[in-house]
């Protein structure tokens, strides 16, 4: 797993969104763009990640960044979550991780004695011109976006 660093151009791509709608990266072209990518929908750590996210949005706007959340999981599935836990932001389905090997976050995981091939919880923070300007590895879900403004208010 070769997750992408700070000053490569992030991939191209388009992907289903919650309401199996075509979403690209290019659509942003101009915004700054945080990629989310995280292993399942409506799981505990996740639901954490993505209701820090929902609550943090206000500021994330005013400080112009679009949020993009990217799992494994179907369209549907990723209503119900939008739904159950009213997000506010725009979630896409990668069933096939395409996209998430081409960003690197794909991989062997362990978990209780077990390995497994899953989704890495890694975010990218993509400038305005495509180019990946900040990559967020190390947090716990509940502090997630704490740590992406920190990063945006610090700079």
């Amino acid at each position: 797993m070769k997750t992408l660093k700070p000053g490569e151009n992030a991939p191209h791509f388009t992907l289903p969104n919650q309401h199996n709608e075509p979403v690209s990266l290019t659509d942003f072209l101009g915004k700054k763009v945080l990629i989310y990518f995280y292993p399942k929908a409506l799981t505990p750590g996740c639901t954490v990640q993505a209701c820090g996210l929902r609550d943090a949005r206000a500021e994330l706007d005013k400080l112009g960044v679009v949020i993009l959340g990217i799992s494994p999981d179907s369209p549907k599935k990723l209503a119900q979550f939008e739904e159950k836990k009213a997000l506010n932001f725009t979630l896409l389905s990668d069933e096939d991780h395409r996209v998430a090997d081409q960003f690197g976050v794909w991989g062997e995981k362990k978990f209780m004695g077990k390995t497994y091939d899953g989704i890495h919880r890694i975010s990218f923070l993509i400038n305005g011109k495509g180019v990946i300007e900040q990559v967020f590895t190390k947090f716990k879900t509940g502090e997630h976006h704490q740590v992406v403004l920190d990063y945006l208010t610090k700079k």
